[in-house]
């Protein structure tokens, strides 16, 4: 049996390796008060500080200004203190652990701030709402790790366009027709030509947020059927099953693959047809099918051949690359050959995490034990 320092190294270095594959839930005892926002302490405590400005109001003299930080100061080392004393930890130490307490003070607290000081309801809720999200963000970024998904993600770029593009190639022929029938429909570019950014960017979330529900509904149906395999495959050993959050946790990961793949597609379809766009859509059929001839930002000859590149075809092509992105997105969960395909490398890795989180669990178990029947557990008993 490994002495106790070769034990501890083994399993931090296992918590290590699963904090990289964006599977940190997968640590025994993980602990939002210890784990998760501890970590963004600093970047919290820099917030809280900085929100203490929201005291101030411009139309006040310096010294009214100066009387208000003060005052902001005050009331937040008030409530500092009254969380502490709370907790029962002197009043103005250093939270070791931010629990509900002190989140809710750094919720509530700077956003009381421009309320007391200046009567500002739309301000408070404004800073109130803004720190929730803050905290949505940090849960996320540090609980679920998704900077680690994505850095992962961002890693396998390439074998992700690999991928992306074979399941594309299978799907390309309807998709290809349908894509092209749009690109040449005249209702298309008066719809989509002339709109303005702000409404094609809301249209883009819009999009967005219908393939996100799609993969979001249809995820955990996966989740379920990759803990099945690995565990029917006998990979991940006596290992108990995973509980809610971890399955959350691998779900996001797949939820991340898939909406990198569902980017690249969109992008490459986009690209795609501005080129052929710019090849055959000249000014005059342009303008037959908006009443204008665009607003030109490229126009040059290369090998004899005219290319025309316009805002218009730039809108039209993005709207095209939306619509593909959400068909593809649909298609792979949908259709069982290319679900299979899509699931093969993460299937891969997944079943390489689940056999580490095995051994892992076999060695914090014997660490246990040691634990317990060493000389100074059995005298404390």
């Amino acid at each position: 049996m490994p002495t106790s320092p070769d034990r501890e190294q083994r399993l931090a270095d296992y918590e290590q390796r699963f904090r990289k594959a964006g599977l940190p839930l997968l640590i025994e005892d993980y602990s939002a008060d210890s784990d998760l926002f501890n970590r963004a302490f600093p970047l919290l405590a820099l917030v809280f500080v900085g929100e203490l400005l929201g005291a101030l109001d411009l139309d006040w003299p310096l010294l009214a200004n100066l009387a208000a930080i003060a005052g902001a100061v005050g009331f937040a080392l008030a409530a500092v203190a009254v969380v502490n004393r709370l907790k029962g930890r002197p009043a103005l130490a250093i939270p070791e652990d931010l629990g509900p307490a002190e989140l809710a003070g750094f919720v509530l607290v700077p956003a009381l701030l421009p309320l007391i000081f200046n009567g500002q309801a739309t301000s408070a809720l404004v800073t109130a709402l803004a720190n929730l999200a803050l905290l949505a963000l940090v849960a996320l970024t540090f609980g679920f790790g998704v900077g680690s998904i994505l850095l992962w993600a961002t890693g396998h770029m390439l074998g992700q366009l690999a991928l992306s593009l074979s399941l594309l190639a299978r799907a390309i022929p309807l998709l290809l027709l349908f894509a092209i029938v749009l690109f040449i429909n005249t209702e298309m570019w008066q719809v989509f030509g002339h709109m303005r950014d702000a409404s094609l960017i809301a249209v883009a979330l819009l999009i967005s947020a219908v393939a996100a529900t799609f993969l979001g509904a249809r995820i955990p149906r996966e989740v379920e059927l990759l803990e099945t395999s690995v565990r029917e495959s006998g990979i991940a050993g006596s290992a108990p099953p995973l509980r809610r959050a971890q399955r959350t946790n691998v779900g996001l990961v797949l939820l991340i693959s898939h909406g990198l793949q569902v980017l690249v597609v969109t992008l490459a379809v986009t690209g795609f047809f501005v080129a052929f766009g710019m090849l055959v859509i000249d000014g005059e059929t342009q303008r037959a099918w908006t009443q204008s001839g665009g607003s030109q930002i490229l126009s040059l000859e290369v090998a004899g051949v005219p290319l025309r590149l316009t805002d218009e075809l730039l809108r039209v092509a993005a709207a095209i690359g939306l619509v593909s992105g959400l068909y593809y997105a649909i298609s792979v969960l949908m259709d069982s050959g290319y679900r299979e395909e899509f699931l093969d490398e993460l299937t891969g890795r997944m079943r390489e995490t689940f056999a580490a989180r095995a051994d892992y669990l076999e060695l914090r178990a014997e660490a246990t034990a040691a634990g317990s029947s060493s000389p100074g557990a059995a005298g404390a008993s």
